[in-house]
């Protein structure tokens, strides 16, 4: 009882908009001080956590991705995608997606892609007779892929919170995100087929199509040559995002010419700005995780899941139940830190690849950021489009039963999400 008690006030202190390291980091402290009297094993904790190699790969992921915007490398982006697909029926729907898909590839936030994509693309499709609600959903859950396909801040997350391969993961994440691309960019020409008022944009011509995706070829080499080397075992996740960073910086510098000592200066703090705000967040979270497990949380839940005779399937089914309701008042870092270091146990014993559980994860962390109250996507559109958040909220809808259908493809075809790392050697 005391310990459900303690978790419900942490919800609960998120939920009245706290910052998250605080509460994360008030709740492990009042338990350490309840459960061993002090709080002197606080600092040992948040070093032997943060003392972590794989650290430097948050920064420097976060890093290229501020060049490539700043640089306006991706602004090259939809245009390509349009003058491929924006002649079909719904073409423009597809191009959307197309174009958020690549830039979850290079920038690993599905914020900064509904923003992103959304300002350019909510404005071309509405003038094709899109309805603004209809154009809204598809930059909303288009923006979601930025946290499935790699490199995800999410991810990476999870990976450090488990200790799992974020090269395994950023693989894993590939063939899933692709799945869900391909049911967004499916349904946008389904809808397209039911509705008269929704125009065919006109085809700009093979010669504008092929100069188009000359613009953009600094845009697209950006994920083969990241993750490319890591699939082809050139070098590990840190040293990808290193070679991102140096790729990212030498096309705005160099081939764009857009990108000087002023830029690098304000990227620079922008990147130290987020990052240091995330490595407070992970100190918290290994504060908390070292709470649970000596109030024995993970290993009365293993008891309780090992009495019922509760399978992998079942339980499994529960979290993702358990975290779809929290995905809806709390945003993804929460979730993330709150339910791995009480669940992950679990998980081991019950014989649940955390690879697997990692995809799923996202999938329903997805979902989290267009299903309201709370979800930070509806939040993007509505900014960039000053729009209702009614409207909002219509076009989304018909995006969550299909992420819903994309959660159960992979619930039920593991080895959509395991394949590719077994295939590239991880975990042999």
């Amino acid at each position: 009882m005391t310990t459900l008690l303690i978790l419900v006030c942490l919800v609960v202190l998120l939920l009245t908009g706290a910052p998250i390291f605080a509460g994360l980091g008030l709740a492990s402290l009042i338990i350490m001080l309840i459960t061993e009297g002090s709080i002197n094993s606080a600092a040992d904790t948040v070093f032997g956590k943060l003392d972590n190699g794989l650290l430097t790969a948050i920064p420097m992921f976060a890093f290229m991705a501020h060049v490539m915007i700043r640089a306006k490398v991706v602004d090259d982006l939809y245009e390509a995608a349009n003058a491929m697909v924006g002649h079909l029926r719904g073409g423009l729907g597809v191009a959307t997606v197309l174009s958020c898909t690549i830039f979850a590839a290079i920038s690993g936030s599905s914020v900064a892609t509904a923003l992103t994509i959304g300002s350019t693309a909510i404005p071309q499709m509405q003038r094709y007779g899109y309805r603004p609600s209809d154009a809204y959903g598809v930059i909303a859950a288009g923006g979601t892929l930025g946290i499935l396909i790699p490199p995800s801040g999410p991810l990476i997350l999870y990976a450090i919170v488990t200790e799992t391969s974020i090269g395994a993961l950023f693989l894993a994440g590939m063939i899933p995100g692709i799945i869900m691309a391909l049911i967004f960019a499916g349904f946008c020409m389904v809808q397209a087929r039911t509705r008269t008022d929704i125009e065919k944009a006109p085809f700009v011509g093979m010669a504008a199509a092929g100069k188009a995706i000359r613009k953009s070829i600094w845009a697209l080499l950006m994920p083969p040559v990241v993750l490319g080397g890591i699939y082809l075992g050139i070098f590990t996740a840190s040293e990808a995002a290193a070679v991102g960073c140096i790729y990212a910086l030498a096309v705005g510098a160099f081939v764009y010419r857009n990108f000087g000592l002023k830029d690098l200066a304000e990227t620079a703090y922008e990147t130290v700005r987020t990052t240091s705000m995330l490595f407070m967040i992970l100190a918290a979270a290994a504060m908390f995780g070292h709470a649970v497990t000596i109030m024995r949380l993970p290993a009365e839940l293993v008891e309780l899941v090992v009495a019922q005779g509760m399978g992998a399937t079942f339980f499994l089914l529960a979290v993702m139940a358990v975290v779809f309701v929290l995905g809806m008042f709390l945003e993804t870092i929460s979730i993330i830190l709150i339910t791995t270091p009480i669940i992950y146990p679990v998980m081991l014993e019950l014989g649940i690849n955390p690879i697997w559980y990692g995809i799923l994860l996202m999938i329903n962390l997805e979902l989290a950021l267009i299903t309201p109250p709370v979800g930070m996507n509806l939040f993007v559109i509505k900014g960039i489009a000053n729009a209702p958040l009614a409207q909002v909220i219509t076009g989304s809808l018909p995006y969550v039963l299909l992420m819903m259908a994309g959660l159960a493809i992979v619930f039920v075809f593991p080895e959509l999400a395991t394949w590719l790392p077994a295939a590239a050697g991880f975990g042999r």
